[in-house]
């Protein structure tokens, strides 16, 4: 059976991991969270020392991700999207939060002073929208917010019925 890749996006903090496992889960789809992948697989090209993190090597992600990408059924989750071939995904998701409760979850994360205003200052003026819409067909583009509780479920609802039509439309 044929399952779709997709992809969700968006700023650190705005709720990607939790919507992404819980997803998986619901879905049969597998999770693929690429910071994790990159920290497992040492997937690393230097350090940056002024945000304090590794820098993803972004061709060893991609050379890591192309075969289970190819097989399909796979939400990937990563705070940038530019450099993942177009030709991977079906739906892209764009994550969105109001900045007061985005900078109460980066505070919680322990983000220093400069990362939380780049993240914020990321959030408004919508960075990884506009990269998404600059790296996909505008069509497959969406956002969601991701403010509260009921939001994750309404996320959740939309894009299982989505998998379901996208099921329906590619099987033979």
């Amino acid at each position: 059976m044929l399952l779709p890749n997709i992809l969700l996006t968006g700023t650190p903090g705005v709720g990607k991991t939790t919507l992404g496992k819980e997803l998986a889960s619901r879905s049969g789809l597998k999770y693929v969270n690429v910071g994790d992948l990159a920290r497992e697989g040492q997937l690393y090209d230097g350090y940056d020392e002024e945000y304090d993190c590794p820098i993803l090597d972004e061709d060893r992600v991609v050379d890591e991700l192309e075969n289970q990408m190819s097989e399909g059924g796979v939400i990937v989750d990563y705070h940038g999207c530019d450099f993942f071939p177009e030709r991977w995904f079906h739906i892209v998701f764009v994550l969105k939060t109001d900045n007061s409760i985005l900078y109460k979850r980066l505070e919680n994360r322990g983000y220093n002073e400069k990362k939380l205003k780049d993240n914020i200052q990321c959030e408004i003026f919508q960075v990884l929208h506009e990269e998404a819409l600059a790296s996909y067909k505008e069509e497959i583009v969406h956002q969601l917010p991701s403010n509260k509780p009921e939001d994750l479920e309404d996320n959740i609802n939309q894009i299982l019925k989505w998998i379901e039509h996208w099921v329906k439309d590619h099987s033979s």
